[in-house]
């Protein structure tokens, strides 16, 4: 009688248990076959962690009112043709992803590409960087020929310092999270005097902004403030397809020249070995020479050194490219011709070496061939037998190390998302949050190439 009595009351448990999970598992939505161990979902990777920028809105006088008045921005050019299409300029005919892009523009292209930056955030306390915004290339540009004194010269610059330090971001570092684009060399920003006969402004050397972050086209090594960036190409691909497509291209091309020299000569610069290096390509077979106008060291330059189809078919068929200094140490030339799959010849450590170190690779024997400047000078090489002296497996390997960095070169169009490589704005940012990431734990900037302060 007592086992049929426990055996019922089992029953009675047993529906009461049944019943219990029935109402459990409909009122809270439970799967009475999941396990009680299971893991909890893991929280979302912010993947913009640590690549936060944030972008001042400036008054448009320091931006978006000098592409208003484009005709005053060059006396020697038609500004207002380059500065269309967000600053990669007219696209050329029959030529896809390819543009007039003209080499000062990078202020519009930087700016244009941050708005589409995929981790841009109105929250300042989040970002890794502060980006202003400000058209320094542009303004400069200006001002740099005819009779402006140095108060109209600097006045956008003093301006811009006044209006960023009554922003609560600027107070939180001094600055030194912030950084702009100057799209010109950085001497055009680092007038020596207050004396109107001397060149350009005094941005650079304003105490607020060499606390700053400020990419040029190309950099002083005597500083620590300024870091080179390439100059704009005439390509801006649209997808990873698009770069590919046309490395391809690169390794397959017939290069009948062994060299190549696109330029004019600097007479008025007595130390200038464009001369020589005119002299040497104009009497060799081997030497595609295209002659610019400016022998009298002035800045016109013939239309045909201005058309890009033509520049980059006469670098497409050279193995070598001849890229000697010429106002400044460096030249947009340079990468032309490495988007075309070209190996530089440089003359000059200034030329790149100490420039571009977070596009280029450290070491230079890599992508490039040096010959000395003095050599040149000095008549001391034939840039011919240097150039032709070199093992085909190693010139094989220098023209592939350049077709492999041409994403890294170029400026992506910003209309476009299908590219995975990094491009050249991507690289320039992530040196910028870097340094600024270096500058908060308080360690001294490590980016400069100092080996070479030996050739200046």
């Amino acid at each position: 009688m007592n086992h049929t009595k426990r055996r019922s009351q089992r029953r009675c448990w047993s529906l009461l248990s049944i019943t219990i999970i029935f109402t459990l598992t409909t009122l809270f939505n439970i799967n009475p076959s999941s396990s009680p161990t299971t893991s909890p979902e893991k929280p979302t990777v912010d993947r913009c962690s640590g690549k936060y920028i944030y972008m001042h809105d400036l008054p448009p006088r320091f931006n978006s009112d000098m592409l208003t008045h484009c005709q005053t921005l060059s006396q020697w050019t038609d500004m207002c043709r380059f500065t269309s299409n967000s600053g990669i300029g007219p696209p050329l005919n029959n030529k896809p992803r390819w543009y007039r892009t003209n080499q000062f523009s990078l202020d519009i292209i930087f700016h244009n590409k941050m708005k589409h930056y995929s981790c841009l955030t109105s929250n300042s306390s989040m970002a890794s960087a502060i980006y202003v915004p400000f058209y320094a290339g542009l303004d400069v540009a200006r001002y740099l020929w005819g009779s402006f004194n140095v108060s109209v010269r600097d006045s956008a610059s003093l301006d811009l310092i006044n209006w960023l330090k009554t922003k609560p971001e600027w107070t939180n570092m001094g600055g030194k999270d912030h950084f702009l684009v100057a799209g010109r060399i950085t001497w055009d920003f680092r007038r020596l005097t207050d004396e109107d006969k001397d060149w350009g402004n005094k941005l650079l050397l304003l105490p607020e902004v060499k606390n700053m972050s400020v990419l040029v086209i190309e950099s002083s090594p005597w500083h620590s403030n300024d870091f080179g960036v390439p100059y704009p190409t005439y390509f801006h691909p649209c997808s990873e397809k698009e770069v590919v497509e046309w490395q391809e291209r690169m390794r397959r091309v017939e290069r009948k020249c062994l060299f190549a020299f696109v330029g004019a000569p600097r007479v008025n610069q007595t130390r200038s070995i464009r001369g020589k290096v005119l002299e040497q390509c104009g009497r060799s077979e081997k030497c595609a020479l295209v002659r610019c106008a400016g022998s009298d060291g002035g800045n016109h330059q013939s239309e045909y050194c201005h058309e890009p189809e033509r520049v980059m078919e006469v670098f497409e068929r050279s193995v070598f490219c001849l890229q000697p200094q010429g106002d400044s140490y460096t030249r947009r030339s340079a990468f032309d011709a490495m988007v075309a799959g070209c190996v530089p010849v440089f003359f000059h450590p200034g030329s790149a070496y100490v420039q571009y170190g977070w596009h280029l690779d450290g070491d230079y024997r890599k992508y490039s061939v040096f010959i000395s400047e003095e050599d040149v000078r000095d008549e001391k090489v034939g840039i011919e037998e240097v150039l032709g002296g070199i093992q085909m497996e190693d010139v094989e390997r220098m023209r592939e190390e350049v077709i492999g960095m041409i994403p890294r070169l170029v400026y992506g169009d910003l209309r476009c998302e299908g590219i995975e490589s990094k491009d050249a704005f991507d690289l320039a940012v992530e040196g910028v949050v870097n340094r600024v990431g270096r500058v908060r734990r308080g360690i001294e900037d490590g980016g400069r190439v100092h080996e070479w302060d030996h050739f200046f």
